[in-house]
């Protein structure tokens, strides 16, 4: 059933979705993040490419409402880093609901658009969250090169594991926290659409990012790094 990528549309991808029902959906979204500890892949990494580097500015790819950077500016005050933190996000609706939250740490700069315009900008770090996925093979194949050349300290994606005993128990999970219905459907989905890790290691061979990385995080996020 999961042997090879589904490819299907998420129902949050809907253009038509209005703005109230996409601010709900991120903010279940944020939720599901916090529940199976989804900050700590990219807290880790960022320790080891950034360490008490300061300032370091990051950018963050489709973030969003923001969650994974409210942690990092949190992680950044924690540890007495100056951080530099911008996200984008194609769409127009997340900024609005990522602004609405406060961050408790650094100050973060949202932007609506795409991240190749941001080429030559310099960014120590390249991230993203529960992204990749919904990327078709080009789009993935551009991204991973725009963060090769653009991130100088590394970058790292932080995604799902295509696995079926997720697959399987994510229903039983979302029902149990009462999640939203499209995180819930979306959710299903979205485990379907990831990889595996083969899958990963092929890709970063023929591409020739032979540095990069791949590991496995409890429960059932894959992650792939470079560091510098």
């Amino acid at each position: 059933m999961l042997a090879e990528r589904r490819q299907a549309d998420e129902l949050m991808d809907d253009p038509a979705l209005d703005a109230a029902t996409y601010h709900a959906v991120l903010a279940d979204l944020a939720k599901v993040n916090r529940t199976t500890f989804a900050y700590r892949p990219t807290l880790n990494f960022l320790r080891r490419a950034v360490g008490q580097k300061s300032p370091f500015s990051l950018l963050d790819v489709g973030f969003g409402d923001g969650d994974m950077l409210r942690q990092v500016a949190r992680w950044a005050k924690k540890h007495g880093v100056v951080a530099e933190l911008t996200g984008i996000d194609l769409n127009s609706r997340s900024k609005a609901a990522a602004e609405a939250v406060p961050s408790l740490g650094a100050p973060i700069r949202y932007l609506t658009g795409d991240y190749a315009d941001l080429a030559g900008s310099g960014f120590d770090c390249v991230i993203s969250s529960l992204v990749t996925h919904h990327m078709t093979e080009d789009e993935l194949t551009a991204f991973l090169h725009f963060m090769e050349a653009e991130a100088g300290a590394g970058w790292f994606i932080n995604d799902l594991h295509r696995h079926g005993f997720a697959y399987t128990t994510w229903p039983l999970l979302s029902g149990a926290m009462r999640w939203h219905p499209i995180v819930r459907a979306d959710g299903h989905t979205s485990i379907a659409r990831s990889f595996r890790p083969a899958e990963w290691h092929e890709r970063l061979a023929r591409e020739g990012l032979r540095e990069a990385r791949v590991r496995r995080w409890f429960p059932f996020r894959l992650c792939v790094e470079r560091l510098r």
